[in-house]
């Protein structure tokens, strides 16, 4: 632990901060997995809410510097193009 007292402040800042990233990774991880669990089970109707859900979740992720930007787009595109996918197969 720092002795100095702004080093001290900012242990503590960096470790709220920490926590909060964590939290945001989980929330886009799990908007993810729903939209790919909705995909498994054919819950087309879901699949566009839970997409939609993901994507925001991912680009506030995003803004708030967890991921960088390409890594966003990379990750909607491939969400995207699965539930493109999804949809299509069901129409055919």
């Amino acid at each position: 632990m720092a002795n100095i007292k702004s080093a001290k402040k900012r242990a503590k800042t960096n470790e709220v901060r920490r926590q909060r990233n964590v939290a945001r990774r989980s929330d886009m991880k799990t908007a993810t997995k729903k939209v790919l669990l909705a995909l498994e089970v054919n819950d087309l109707a879901a699949v566009k809410e839970l997409l939609k859900d993901a994507e925001s979740k991912i680009a506030r992720a995003t803004g708030k510097g967890v991921l960088k930007k390409n890594t966003a787009a990379r990750n909607i595109s491939r969400l995207a193009k699965k539930v493109t996918q999804a949809m299509k197969a069901t129409q055919a």
